[in-house]
């Protein structure tokens, strides 16, 4: 611990904090709305995945209203919102209701993802689909579009949380990430961090990068089938998306968090710092391929 206070959801310390969860509908995102919501939070889950709208081209689980239910059964508020966030007429209506409902916005948690690049890991970049190049813009216009909205809201109540959820190596953040429009992707999303937070400053919005290790999302789960692939992996280091979830809820809940704005930051030493665990009861260090074998997940 760093003499910061450990963080409990059953305290409901957000219980009067209203957040935006972009990308809510599975994934870090579904974790990061849960999290807020056993804390006590109000939180309007916005992604395109919704129960009466077309699905994910491999069906991966999830929706919009999924989430937002859970979100009211662990105890806070789930607001299902239906949206494509790369589009500005579609973030402009959602920031204006949120607004209007609420009269503030204190948390925008972004795990927005679009592109699917595991089918063209391997490709060379000159043979890689229009499709995925489109998809990464989207998402960059994601970070984009929820970040100026969401600023422009803080900037009057001179307070607010921004949270965009990256994948870095810890000791280099610009490391080459093995992939040309992945690594392009979070490139972006590291200097719009870095940048936004130089002009939020003097409204004291926190902006802040974090981190997660590799997460037993609905996709990855998908994928994991044998014992083979999940060696491969190294499933048996993975963490549930509730492990980020519980970090935001954490940040969230800090009244000294500006301290931190500008910075990447890493789940596990969240944890560590605020004294949460994932939800089996374990601590999570950085993800590290070379740590000795360990027996799986369930």
């Amino acid at each position: 611990m760093s003499g910061i206070a450990a963080y409990t959801p059953d305290m409901k310390p957000l219980k009067r904090t209203v957040a935006i969860g972009a990308g809510g509908s599975r994934g870090a995102g579904r974790g990061i709305a849960l999290a807020l919501g056993e804390a006590g939070a109000t939180v309007y889950v916005a992604a395109r995945t919704s129960r009466s709208g077309p699905k994910p081209a491999d069906r991966a689980p999830g929706s919009v209203e999924d989430t937002a239910e859970r979100v009211t059964a662990r105890g806070g508020k789930g607001i299902p919102v239906p949206a494509d966030l790369s589009g500005e007429e579609q973030v402009a209506a959602l920031f204006r209701r949120v607004e209007k409902e609420h009269g503030r916005l204190d948390v925008l948690a972004n795990s927005a993802w679009g592109a699917n690049f595991m089918p063209e890991w391997s490709k060379p970049p000159w043979n890689l689909s229009a499709a995925i190049w489109r998809e990464t813009m989207e998402t960059m216009s994601v970070a984009w579009l929820t970040s100026a909205h969401a600023a422009r809201i803080m900037t009057k109540q001179r307070s607010g949380l921004i949270i965009h959820v990256t994948d870095n190596l810890p000791d280099d953040p610009s490391a080459y990430r093995g992939q040309i429009l992945h690594d392009l992707g979070h490139e972006f999303l590291n200097r719009l961090i870095h940048d936004l937070s130089l002009g939020a400053k003097k409204s004291k919005i926190t902006v802040v990068g974090l981190n997660p290790g590799f997460m037993r999302t609905e996709r990855v789960l998908m994928h994991m089938k044998t014992e083979a692939l999940k060696k491969q992996f190294r499933f048996d280091l993975s963490e549930t998306p509730e492990y980020i979830g519980r970090a935001v809820a954490a940040l969230a809940a800090d009244g000294k968090v500006f301290r931190k704005t500008g910075r990447l930051l890493w789940v596990a030493d969240l944890a560590k710092d605020y004294g949460f665990t994932d939800t089996d009861g374990r601590y999570i260090p950085r993800f590290d391929p070379k740590a000795p074998m360990q027996a799986f997940p369930c």
